[in-house]
């Protein structure tokens, strides 16, 4: 893993490839890679471009790096599409659509499924946006699958998000008010030439501004036609804009803490229930439970004496 490790550090695209896809299909010696690698992480910029299906994320996505690129930032982009129902892999629809991006050296593309999962992500992406910050990106675009209101996952490990909405989606804000676009940093109302998009665009500027800012940032609205260009340079001014709200002051690393506790929570959690799931402890399992059905232990005391010895 250490010779992997490496080549992934000096930018090799195939070893970075490779790697991610050990990270998908969780090898056993997974944790001595990340461990290589992760004195080399978290210098970049991570942007979640998330929304319902067909908002334009891929497109809003592809722009956004070639501006990045263009002002001489190195880019990853990990594009989450929908498993496919027969192989589990990501559909690829994504990176098709990015097919213009794939021969610029300044720029990596890697779809992933999202494993069924809701949330819009899967559970590689922590690791696999560490891979693309080990190799030398220091902008990284994480494009959600088609999401909904309670899809809110690719907060947990971005610095900034993006909510993409195009004029049809007027019937749901309403819904989107209660879940996903209150994570929204920036709001790019996309395909803005359809019509709806100027009532939409009122409505959405009465939310912001009746929410106000958090931690002195009141999230912004930027109207975009991601196929055309027209809209790009404003939504990437205010993505700067709001990386430099999150270098003042310490905003930015109580944001990564934050990020991270939640982090190490799931992953013990993870290995918690692994445990519980193995043989011996599945026995002891069916044994607390016999118990607690007989009225000799209740399920307090159950679980506290499972937690110990698992």
């Amino acid at each position: 893993m250490k010779d992997l490790a490496g080549r992934v550090l000096a930018g090799d695209i195939r070893a970075a490839a490779r790697a991610i896809s050990l990270i998908e299909r969780r090898e056993d010696d997974l944790a001595s890679l990340v461990a290589d690698l992760y004195p080399s992480t978290g210098g970049a910029y991570r942007i979640g471009i998330t929304g319902p299906p067909g908002a334009g994320k891929s497109t809003l996505a592809g722009c956004l790096a070639q501006r990045f690129v263009a002002a001489g930032r190195a880019v990853g982009i990990l594009a989450v599409d929908i498993a496919s129902p027969f192989s589990g892999g990501a559909l690829l629809g994504d990176r098709i659509r990015m097919q213009g991006l794939a021969s610029d050296p300044a720029v990596f593309i890697r779809s992933m499924g999202n494993e069924g999962r809701p949330g819009g992500l899967c559970s590689a992406a922590r690791d696999a946006i560490r891979v693309m910050e080990a190799m030398g990106k220091d902008l990284v675009l994480v494009e959600t699958a088609g999401v909904g209101q309670s899809d809110v996952d690719v907060t947990h490990c971005v610095d900034a998000v993006v909510l993409t909405l195009v004029p049809e989606s007027g019937d749901e804000i309403q819904l989107l008010k209660a879940g996903v676009m209150e994570i929204a940093d920036v709001i790019a109302l996309n395909k803005y030439d359809r019509p709806g998009a100027t009532g939409l665009a009122g409505e959405l500027k009465e939310t912001l501004h009746a929410r106000g800012e958090l931690d002195g940032w009141e999230s912004r609205l930027v109207c975009t036609v991601g196929t055309h260009g027209e809209g790009l340079e404003e939504l990437y001014e205010a993505l700067e804009a709001f990386s430099r709200h999150l270098k003042s002051g310490d905003r930015l690393a109580v944001l990564r803490e934050r990020q991270i506790r939640r982090e190490l929570r799931e992953r013990v959690e993870g290995r918690l229930t692994s445990r519980l799931n193995a043989a011996p402890a599945r026995e002891r399992l069916d044994r607390a439970v016999s118990r607690v059905c007989a009225g000799e232990d209740d399920p307090y005391n159950a679980a506290e004496r499972l937690l110990g010895e698992t």
